[in-house]
C-alpha cells in the first residue's frame, strides 16, 4: 500500500521454515532494490515479527487488495520496519529464536517501540551465517539426548554393517517435520566417527 508492502509469510499455508524464508527474502531485497534504476536511488528498510494473527477476509480491490489482520505482529513488523536504517532487516526477539544461528545478527537490545508497553529485544539480520549443517543452527552444536528410537537406530546400524560388508544399502528416513529425523542421523554420525566413511550432505 503506498510505498509499503506486507508479506504473509505462513498464510495460506504454513511451513516450517517460514520466519527463515522470510529473513532470506528480506536480504534478498537489501541486496536487490539499490540495483533498481530510477531517478534516485532506492533504499528499503524491512521489519520481521513472528506470532499468531487472526487473517480476515479481502478488505480492499485491485492492485493493492489487501486482507483484515488483527494481533500484535504486523504492527510490531511494521514499527520495526520504521525504525530500521535504510537497507536493514530488523527481527524481533521470537522470529530470532525461530533462525537459530542461520545468520549472523547484530543484536541492537531492548527498545522502545511506539504502541507497546515493554521494551521490545530487536536484531538486525546481517547476513547468512557459514554454519554447514541447518540441524546444527536450529538445535545448537550440542543435540539433546535421543530417546525412545532405540529400535530405529538398531536398524540403522544393522544397515551400515551389511554394508561395511559390501551389500549396497539405502535408507530413506521419512516423516512428520520435528519427530527427530535430524536427530536420529546425527547420533549414527557420532557413532560412526571413528570409523572410515564418507559423508555427503545436502540442503
Amino acid at each position: 500500500m503506498g510505498d509499503g508492502v506486507l508479506v504473509y509469510f505462513g498464510f495460506p499455508q504454513a511451513h516450517e521454515d517460514a520466519a527463515e524464508q522470510a529473513a532470506r527474502a528480506g536480504l534478498a531485497l537489501v541486496e536487490a532494490v539499490p540495483r533498481l534504476q530510477g531517478s534516485e536511488p532506492l533504499r528499503v528498510r524491512i521489519g520481521i515479527s513472528t506470532g499468531q494473527v487472526v487473517v480476515g477476509d479481502l478488505i480492499t480491490s485491485g492492485e493493492g487488495q489487501e486482507r483484515g489482520v488483527v494481533g500484535e505482529t504486523p504492527n510490531l513488523a511494521a514499527r520495526l520496519q520504521t525504525l530500521a536504517e535504510p537497507n536493514v532487516v530488523l527481527i524481533a526477539q521470537q522470529t530470532r529464536q525461530l533462525l537459530g544461528d542461520l545468520f549472523d545478527y547484530r543484536d541492537l537490545g531492548a527498545i522502545e517501540v511506539k504502541g507497546f508497553a515493554g521494551k521490545v529485544h530487536a536484531y538486525q539480520v546481517v547476513a547468512e551465517s557459514a554454519i554447514e549443517s541447518r540441524f546444527e543452527a536450529l538445535h545448537g552444536a550440542t543435540p539433546t539426548p535421543l530417546v525412545g528410537r532405540d529400535e530405529e537406530f538398531d536398524l540403522l546400524q544393522r544397515h551400515w554393517q551389511r554394508a561395511k560388508g559390501g551389500e549396497g544399502r539405502l535408507v530413506l528416513l521419512s516423516g512428520e517435520p520435528g519427530i527427530g529425523k535430524s536427530r536420529l542421523t546425527v547420533a549414527l554420525q557420532e557413532r560412526l566417527a571413528n570409523e572410515p566413511h564418507t559423508r555427503l550432505r545436502y540442503f
